[in-house]
């Protein structure tokens, strides 16, 4: 059984390893996409499939003259997100503020200051929510920007949708 392969470290308390574990796994149920314009820098299909992650963002955050790969944080984020979206009907506030939490313990498990990747993020942010959308894919699940009453940004993206 995959999920079984999948627990390399074992503990019933909070523990930096079996996040790691987690993060992994998460990673190979999804195929990852850097090739659109993603508001909200990233976002899943209606099926939970791909994760979207805005193609203007850089792939990597240098920490301590390293760089380190971002896109595990983001695919935790939105894959935890959509479960709760589908499964349980959150509202998009409430499962937008469970998933930021589970990034932020991924990103301080991999031995990065949270606000030094709030930051990073927060610069790239701005510009990506500006950008003119050329590329939205054409199954991007648009509950985030409903559930925000975001319907300036709803026209943009269902006008460009591929």
């Amino acid at each position: 059984m995959l999920a079984e392969s999948e627990v390399h470290h074992k503990s019933e308390d909070v523990d930096a390893r079996v996040l790691s574990d987690v993060v992994a796994a998460l990673s190979r149920r999804v195929t990852i996409s850097h090739e659109f314009d993603i508001p909200y820098i990233a976002g899943y299909s209606l099926d939970a499939k791909t994760v979207y992650i805005d193609r203007h963002l850089p792939l990597t955050l240098k920490v301590k003259n390293k760089d380190v790969r971002i896109e595990p944080f983001l695919v935790c984020h939105e894959i935890v997100e959509k479960a709760l979206l589908d499964e349980l009907r959150l509202h998009y506030l409430h499962a937008h503020q469970i998933a930021s939490r589970i990034e932020r313990d991924a990103v301080r498990t991999s031995g990065i200051r949270w606000m030094d990747y709030q930051r990073f993020m927060k610069r790239h942010e701005k510009a990506i929510d500006e950008e003119t959308l050329k590329k939205v894919p054409a199954d991007l699940d648009l509950t985030p920007y409903k559930d925000l009453d975001d319907y300036a940004l709803l026209r943009r993206l269902t006008k460009t949708r591929s």
